[in-house]
Formats: C-alpha cells, sequence, structure tokens
C-alpha cells in the first residue's frame, strides 16, 4: 500500500500544483470556472495556497502518514466546497475536474490509512 500511496500522494501534490499556479497567475483554464460558480476573485490567492498546503501536506505524508493523510482529509473538504460552489450557482463546468481531484484525495486518505 505504501507504494500505491506514494503515488497517489505525487500525482494529486502535482496537481494541486499545477492548479495553484494557475490560480495565482490567473490563468483563464482555473479561473474561468472559479468566476462562472461566483467565487470572488480576491479568494483566488488564498485558496491557491490552500492547494500548495495540501500538496506539501501529501508529499510530507509520503515519510510521516498522519500529516499525509490530514493533508489528504483537508484537501477532500476543500474540494467538497468546490463542488457546493459549482452546484449552487447551477454552473457544472469546473464540477467535473473538482470531483475528480475529490475523489483522488478520498483516495490518498484510504491509502494512507491502509499503510500505517
Amino acid at each position: 500500500m505504501f507504494i500505491a500511496y506514494t503515488a497517489v500522494a505525487v500525482v494529486l501534490a502535482l496537481m494541486n500544483t499545477g492548479t495553484a499556479t494557475a490560480k495565482i497567475r490567473g490563468l483563464e483554464p482555473a479561473v474561468s470556472g472559479m468566476k462562472a460558480a461566483g467565487v470572488p476573485q480576491s479568494w483566488f490567492v488564498p485558496l491557491a495556497l490552500l492547494n500548495l498546503a495540501g500538496a506539501a501536506g501529501l508529499l510530507i505524508g509520503i515519510g510521516w502518514r498522519p500529516l499525509g493523510i490530514a493533508a489528504a482529509t483537508g484537501l477532500l473538504l476543500y474540494f467538497f466546497g468546490a463542488l457546493g460552489f459549482h452546484i449552487r450557482t447551477g454552473e457544472f463546468k469546473g464540477a467535473p475536474m473538482a470531483l475528480v481531484f475529490a475523489v483522488l484525495s478520498a483516495v490518498a486518505i484510504g491509502l494512507g490509512v491502509a499503510s500505517t
């Protein structure tokens, strides 16, 4: 399970780092769904920092599993919030990607728990 957790943690960390960078730089694919869902632009950088914190926690969690599990749990809650924003506004453009991130976060939690 350790190898599977490591693989999922690295992939999820890279995905979160990429989306955080895109949010900070204001790149259109990353921010158009957020704008359409009604997320204020002033939230983009703080949300990106949460993505980066989750990515760092996942990577550190390879060596110290409780932090990895906590980071994956935080990311799962983050992406549930993102899905909630999309559902509340009826804008589903960014919902599939948020769902992918949420599922990978849940998988990381499961693998992290199983490999402790």
